[in-house]
């Protein structure tokens, strides 16, 4: 996937690191800015690992709920950070109310890509393929074409990669990039359960 500028920048106000170098790092992991931070910090290119806690338990945080006014819908989130002074801020509770919000209306599966089940993305990646080949495409620009194919189906299912509710120029990861940066230590989605009347894959929790 193209890495864009904003993120970037929400990558360069989480590390201190150099544009070239979050840049580098975003592309290296497909986007995925948490990932990107770990990955400049096994280069030794974060300097503000102390601000991002580094090294350092989540064990605060909150747990958020929505309930849609039909009572049909509802989600529970668990957010975590470093201290409870952050969980009490008006920024990070903002941030867990926008996260089960979105859930509610975007219906994410997972939190993250490396938690999809092999066998899903192996079952797409060829549905993809196939698909591509039954458009006229040679194997070897097929195997380019699915790459792309395989980074919006993420997208759809992955909740730090799908655009935000509120501005889908901005992806949930940008969002929580933005307020890490906002409240100066680390944030994390830990994991969530949608529940909505009537559908049977909604009743479990990601982790």
């Amino acid at each position: 996937m193209a890495v864009t500028a904003q993120q970037v920048k929400d990558l360069r106000e989480m590390t201190g690191a150099g544009p070239l170098d979050c840049k580098k790092a975003l592309e290296s992991t497909n986007g995925d800015i948490t990932k990107a931070v770990d990955f400049l910090r096994e280069k030794g290119l974060a300097r503000a690992a102390k601000k991002l806690g580094a090294g350092r338990t989540m064990n605060e945080g909150l747990v958020e709920s929505y309930l849609h006014f039909t009572k049909r819908l509802g989600v529970m989130v668990e957010i975590n950070c470093e201290t409870d002074f952050v969980a009490n801020t008006a920024a990070f509770k903002t941030f867990c109310k926008e996260v089960a919000l979105h859930i509610a209306n975007l219906k994410p599966e997972y939190v993250r890509r490396e938690q999809v089940p092999e066998a899903v993305v192996a079952a797409e990646r060829q549905i993809q393929l196939n698909r591509a080949l039954e458009e006229g495409k040679k194997p070897e620009v097929a195997e380019k074409v699915i790459v792309g194919r395989m980074d919006k189906f993420f997208q759809e299912i992955v909740l730090l990669e799908q655009p935000w509710l509120k501005d889908d120029s901005k992806s949930i990861s940008q969002l929580l990039a933005q307020t890490v940066s906002e409240v100066g230590e680390s944030i994390e989605i830990r994991r969530f359960a949608r529940f909505e009347v009537g559908d049977n894959a909604s009743d479990g929790a990601n982790e």
